[in-house]
């Protein structure tokens, strides 16, 4: 896909996006055989359920439609939201990925698995869990010092509610 398709799209799907409450992600065209699939990946603060992934599909469809931005071949359009293990890349991720397991490439040339606490226009404040019955420490990253990050896929971790649903009992 060109520059220009992609910023084509991206300037006629944006608005509808963000009038449906919605961040756009990520626009992308794929050749499937013979065929092409726009995949078009949306995101909010609050999350996006299948109402209102639905909602803003039939938006960019009808839009689609009505324009000739994806050429005259056939395509099929696919809307849906980042992924479980999903790469952090803008400030508002960060924001999104509170009190979630990240893992950390460094500038520095490390590697640093921790839990995201908080988030301010300079960097994050983790907790770096502890190992062997250690403690977990506290820890400041700039973003100037983070290379990528990815959310990690945690199974059977207790939320905040069931914690102190614990403590209670």
């Amino acid at each position: 896909m060109s520059t220009t398709q992609s910023e084509r799209l991206r300037e006629l799907l944006e608005p509808l996006v963000t009038s449906q409450g919605l961040d756009l992600e990520e626009i992308a065209v794929d050749s499937v055989g013979r065929k092409r699939v726009l995949r078009v990946v949306v995101d909010s603060d609050t999350g996006a359920d299948l109402d209102r992934i639905a909602d803003v599909s039939r938006a960019l469809s009808a839009k689609l439609d009505e324009t000739d931005a994806m050429g005259e071949g056939e395509y099929t359009l696919e809307v849906g939201t980042p992924g479980a293990e999903r790469a952090l890349t803008e400030h508002r991720h960060y924001v999104r990925a509170t009190d979630r397991l990240v893992k950390f490439q460094l500038h520095e040339g490390g590697e640093l698995v921790a839990r995201i606490l908080d988030v301010d226009d300079d960097g994050l404040d983790v907790e770096v869990p502890g190992v062997k019955g250690r403690r977990a420490t506290a820890r400041r990253l700039a973003f100037a010092d983070i290379d990528r990050a990815r959310v990690q896929v945690e199974f059977g971790r207790k939320d905040k509610k069931d914690m102190k649903e614990e403590e209670e009992a």
